[in-house]
């Protein structure tokens, strides 16, 4: 095992992070066009130490997102704070990359501002404006449910950022209230490219060494948001992220997002059968512009089509709107943080720099939308199920033994009842039933059973299991 140290350390990362502007014998017009590149927001000297740390607004599976105040300009950033330990071992550097320069080329109000980058021996960090309006999802929580002009409002400045993004050849892949954000005086950004996929035809300039070598089929974004297409393995279009803008809306005008169901496979089930249910004081307009971001056929979906963006903005639901004017008209008035809803999304008001980079700052909060798992939509896992049990949790976890691990696939249903099942030989190797103490679960025979989920999802297992026992 190769252990290195110290500046040894931050030397080898940066030799990985660096982008480089030279390429092979291979010519093409994005090479030719990152020669010349040169970043708008700079890698700066800076250190942690340079900055008041205060609220934290967000937390992802590799990094914080944090209030930060420049101790000698006064200036107010939302410093997102990427652990690198964990950036290597799970071969995110390409996705780092990526984030980093798309957001250097994109230039619209609609958009968060990269300022600057810097990095440490644990950490990299990225300068991003700060929205201190907060999120629209606690808009949404906060209200209950938005009125149709305020959704209407919302929606019209969401779509005239993601026309900017989708022509420049983008994809987000992430689009849901929790990724747009509202400035101090109320209007709508879009947040956390770090799903973004650049299209084959992209104007944006992809360094060679600073693309993510996923394909455009990989599932990424948030189980309630994702369309049908992506679940069947088809390639991501501009029309996944129209797909969210329809969820989006609904639950803009609702409170809740169309396909919210119990559990991921649920909620993937209803998708799939496209199972939309409109409350009735939805309007004709709200209700005929959802129903089509939500056709089944992406093609179909307003703005995915021959007619561009303008079959999406000539639609009744916004004949309201001037697309010329947009960003002068007044927002709605925001609900005031009251009593916090609590959960593990209340943070000191301070945060400790010394525990930047440390792997254990870095774990989930309870009340971040975790990626979903493909697995859980799999139909091969319902041979393991009695009729009328459905699948809660699942996911691919290490079953841990004395000098080894090996891989098997763990199903907490309903029953309640956990199985794990061999996924190459598809058997079921073990049950874990409950006692008849509700506190307890047994499994026989007696004995001890640990489960790594490389996931990190342990917490989730944990809130999933103890929700069944408080239901016996």
């Amino acid at each position: 095992m190769l252990v290195m140290v110290g500046d040894e350390m931050d030397k080898d990362f940066d030799s990985k992070l660096s982008i480089q502007n030279n390429s092979d014998n291979h010519v093409d017009a994005n090479a030719n066009r990152s020669k010349g590149f040169v970043f708008r927001a700079p890698q700066e000297n800076f250190t942690i130490h340079d900055f008041e740390l205060g609220k934290i607004y967000g937390v992802g599976s590799y990094s914080k997102v944090v209030r930060a105040r420049k101790k000698d300009t006064g200036k107010v950033y939302a410093l997102k704070i990427m652990d690198k330990n964990f950036i290597t071992k799970e071969n995110k550097i390409a996705y780092v990359k990526l984030e980093r320069i798309v957001l250097d080329q994109l230039d619209h109000p609609g958009i968060v501002q990269l300022f600057f980058t810097f990095q440490d021996t644990t950490s990299l960090y990225m300068a991003l404006e700060s929205c201190e309006g907060g999120e629209l999802f606690d808009q949404i929580t906060r209200k209950g449910r938005l009125t149709e002009d305020e959704a209407r409002f919302y929606a019209a400045e969401i779509v005239d950022a993601l026309e900017y993004i989708h022509n420049l050849g983008l994809i987000h892949r992430d689009i849901k209230p929790e990724n747009l954000l509202l400035t101090s005086d109320g209007h709508i950004k879009i947040a956390d490219f770090g799903s973004v996929k650049p299209m084959q035809d992209s104007r944006i300039t992809v360094l060679p060494n600073a693309a993510s070598d996923d394909k455009a089929c990989t599932f990424v974004g948030t189980a309630a948001y994702v369309p049908p297409e992506i679940l069947n393995s088809s390639p991501a279009t501009i029309g996944n992220d129209l797909w969210a803008l329809g969820c989006t809306l609904f639950q803009m005008l609702s409170g809740t997002s169309p396909f919210k169901d119990a559990s991921e496979w649920l909620i993937f089930q209803r998708i799939v059968a496209r199972d939309i249910r409109f409350p009735d004081y939805f309007s004709d307009e709200a209700r005929d512009l959802i129903d089509k971001l939500l056709d089944i056929d992406l093609a179909k979906r307003p703005g995915a089509g021959c007619e561009g963006y303008a079959s999406l903005k000539n639609h009744p639901f916004f004949q309201t709107i001037d697309w010329h004017d947009l960003r002068s008209r007044s927002p709605p008035r925001p609900a005031l943080q009251g009593h916090s809803s609590g959960g593990e999304d209340t943070h000191d008001s301070s945060f400790n720099p010394s525990n930047v980079g440390d792997a254990t700052s870095f774990s989930e909060a309870s009340n971040v939308t975790r990626l979903a798992s493909m697995d859980s939509f799999d139909s091969k896992w319902q041979q393991f199920l009695e009729p009328g049990e459905t699948i809660l949790m699942i996911s691919m976890v290490k079953k841990l033994q004395k000098l080894t691990s090996k891989k098997v696939q763990l199903i907490l249903t309903n029953k309640p009842k956990l199985i794990y099942v061999d996924p190459a030989k598809l058997v079921t190797k073990g049950n874990i039933i409950w006692s008849d103490n509700p506190n307890d679960l047994s499994i026989q025979p007696k004995k001890v059973m640990s489960f790594e989920d490389p996931k990190q999802r342990a917490f989730q297992w944990k809130k999933a299991i103890e929700a069944l026992q408080s239901r016996r």
